[in-house]
């Protein structure tokens, strides 16, 4: 279970990422449900390429076997600024093409 522990934080975060963008840019929201759904992927998304940068929280947790402060504030922020940008560059294609 453990081993999910960054992946779960990543995609929590991500969900709040993107509610908060969606408060933030109102014109871009897709409404509570959708902002949280853009914002999951993105948190998985942006988990994922912080990892391959290797400034993911999950990597730095297993090398050190355990969860520790840093290896949860990197799941968080990858988690939350990846939720929110999904859930903006969504947004803006939805303004796009509705116009």
């Amino acid at each position: 279970m453990e081993e999910y522990l960054p992946l779960i934080i990543q995609l929590v975060s991500g969900a709040v990422g993107g509610n908060v963008a969606g408060k933030i840019l109102k014109n871009l929201s897709l409404g509570t449900v959708g902002n949280s759904l853009a914002g999951i992927v993105g948190g998985g998304v942006g988990g994922w390429l912080l990892g391959m940068l290797g400034l993911g929280g999950g990597e730095m947790a297993e090398a050190a076997g355990s969860m520790d402060l840093s290896s949860i504030l990197g799941s968080v922020a990858g988690g939350g600024v990846g939720g929110g940008v999904v859930m903006a560059v969504i947004g803006a294609l939805k303004n796009a093409f509705t116009r």
